[in-house]
């Protein structure tokens, strides 16, 4: 393999990584799913067993559901990356994951950088108004 197709590879890694941090970002954080977290946390709490457990957690965490998200986008897009065969599918499945996860964690570090901005100003207009 040449050095230019394995930095399309990269490419098509940077660029698959990130639908598969939006849809795990949103389906575990976001307002639209938050009833089907709910009952997704009710249900694994309440099994008692391991399984249901698990299969129930898939949907709370975004590390794990990223997991799920990624097998779906290659089987989708039978994306290899660097090997042929199931060792590429290997190879890209791990990297996917990877870069989407450092998305999403930028991503959470950039909304709570906000979400403090937002909270200093609010505080700051309080103080102002207590000032006048």
């Amino acid at each position: 393999m040449g050095w230019l197709e394995l930095r399309g590879q990269i490419v098509i890694l940077l660029v698959l990584a990130m639908p598969v941090a939006c849809i795990a970002w949103t389906v575990t954080h976001e307002d639209i799913f938050r009833e089907c977290r709910h009952w997704c946390t009710a249900r694994g709490r309440a099994s008692r067993r391991l399984l249901p457990r698990k299969f129930y957690y898939v949907f709370t965490c975004e590390y794990c559901f990223s997991h799920y998200v990624a097998a779906l986008a290659i089987a989708v897009t039978r994306f290899h990356l660097a090997y042929p065969g199931w060792l590429g599918l290997a190879v890209a499945f791990f990297s996917v994951i990877w870069i989407a996860n450092l998305y999403i964690s930028l991503f959470a570090r950039l909304r709570l950088e906000i979400k403090e901005e937002r909270l200093d100003v609010e505080a700051a207009e309080v103080r102002n108004e207590r000032l006048r």
